[in-house]
């Protein structure tokens, strides 16, 4: 029987690309999202991947979404904390509502998924969590203290986690993406895109989903099973830690 994937905002962009990759490597995968039905159906037409909606940012919402993926596939063994959202806005014209949106997200959101599987995970002596934080969780970005906070909140997570988890096959690591050639990054002025986004970049691109979802498949595998506490940086040079 193969092992259950779950990966949050898991039906669109990034998420998309980490849930058909890791059916393809063998997985029955779930791919949770948060509004958008008409992308969910299609993308289970397209993929046969069974979609459920919830918002990461409620802890309840999160134990129930959890406990019907288990009652449908069986217990959950590999999770993608994928899901995310930006408000963006230079500090001070941040609203408060605007940081907590991003903050109940991008970093109660990764506990939210977490907690409720950890149980079952140390019980079965193996699990595996991976984390998608971002390049400006590394290094920052002006409009995004946020985000940047969010996203450095979760490696911070990450790092802990792995700790308590080493001794029970658990392992926990983080993905830093930097510019990938997302809808929505698409979407951003061709003008801004070529003149101040790519030539932040050594390799002279945008990075593509499917880069970032074959490091989330490495550290899913029982072959990385020596890996935790870690962060793969995952941005064409355009950071390097």
């Amino acid at each position: 029987m193969s092992r259950v994937a779950l990966v949050t905002g898991g039906s669109r962009g990034i998420g998309a690309a980490i849930s058909i990759a890791l059916k393809n490597a063998g997985y029955t995968v779930a791919a949770n999202y948060a509004g958008n039905d008409e992308a969910a159906a299609k993308f289970t037409a397209e993929t046969g991947i069974k979609t459920y909606k919830w918002s990461v940012a409620d802890y309840d919402a999160c134990a129930a979404g959890i406990a019907q993926v288990e009652a449908d596939l069986g217990p959950v063994e590999v999770l993608v904390n994928n899901a995310g959202i930006t408000r963006d806005a230079m500090f001070h014209k941040m609203t408060p509502q605007q940081w907590k949106e991003v903050i109940d997200t991008n970093l109660s959101g990764v506990f939210n998924m977490a907690h409720p599987l950890w149980s079952g995970m140390r019980d079965r002596k193996f699990g595996r969590i991976i984390n998608i934080s971002s390049v400006n969780g590394q290094k920052g970005q002006a409009g995004q203290a946020n985000y940047s906070a969010a996203k450095s909140g979760d490696l911070g997570f990450t790092k802990a986690l792995a700790q308590e988890g080493a001794r029970a096959g658990i392992t926990v690591n983080a993905i830093c993406p930097g510019y990938i050639a997302t809808e929505m990054v698409r979407a951003i002025d061709e003008k801004v895109l070529n003149e101040r986004i790519i030539p932040q970049i050594p390799v002279g691109r945008l990075g593509e989903p499917e880069e970032i979802a074959r490091c989330v498949v490495f550290l899913a595998s029982d072959e990385a099973g020596f890996i935790t506490g870690s962060t793969i940086s995952a941005n064409g040079g355009q950071f390097v830690v």
